[in-house]
């Protein structure tokens, strides 16, 4: 075994573990106001108090998050819960493709100038349909595209999700021109894989 795979291995297994300890903790953030909101635990007492004495400064901004959307603030463990999740996702599977792209360059470094460029166009492709994955999900979340972070986000994918739009209209709350668009990137790139890099 390597020495990049044994790394590659203890990463994976670290961000594992703290993705799941983190949603854990989440995790009973959201019992424990279940159980208060069911009459099963008192507010009072010890168990609640440091539950939400160590949980307030992340559930507070969620709760006015949540207020000003016209939800219900009480849900604000519940959305922990899915954040959490969604983000122990994101840093696996982050952790993940890091390792893979290091062991596609080394993997690399002796190959054809024909090689390199399939590899760079398959990443293109493929942080174009990362970003078409995070346009997608910040729309269901309702996070602005004049967003700061998400302006790169909207860039790479205008020239794709616009003409798309012009096309197929929003349905209700959603937005269907990212899933179109993904659709379309994935067979312009088994189309560019089998005809130019054949």
């Amino acid at each position: 075994m390597s020495r990049l795979s044994e790394v590659a291995a203890i990463a994976d297994l670290a961000t594992r573990a703290v993705a799941l300890g983190v949603a854990a903790v989440a995790a009973t953030i959201a019992a424990t106001h279940w159980a208060i909101r069911q009459k099963y635990l008192s507010p009072f007492g010890p168990w609640p108090r440091t539950v939400r004495s160590l949980a307030d400064p992340f559930l507070r901004p969620l709760e006015r998050r949540i207020a000003r959307r016209g939800g219900n603030p009480q849900d604000a463990s519940l959305w922990l819960v899915g954040i959490t999740v969604v983000l122990g996702l994101l840093l696996v599977n982050g952790v993940r493709w890091g390792f893979d792209l290091a062991y596609a360059v080394g993997s690399l470094a002796d190959a054809s100038p024909r090689t390199w460029a399939r590899v760079v166009v398959g990443w293109i492709f493929s942080l174009l349909i990362l970003a078409l994955f995070v346009r997608f999900i910040s729309g269901w979340l309702g996070i602005s595209p004049y967003a700061r972070w998400m302006r790169p986000v909207v860039i790479a994918t205008d020239w794709l999700v616009i003409p798309i739009r012009r096309i197929v209209p929003p349905v209700g709350l959603f937005d269907l021109s990212p899933v179109v668009a993904y659709l379309v990137l994935v067979l312009l790139q088994a189309f560019v894989d089998r005809v130019i890099f054949r």
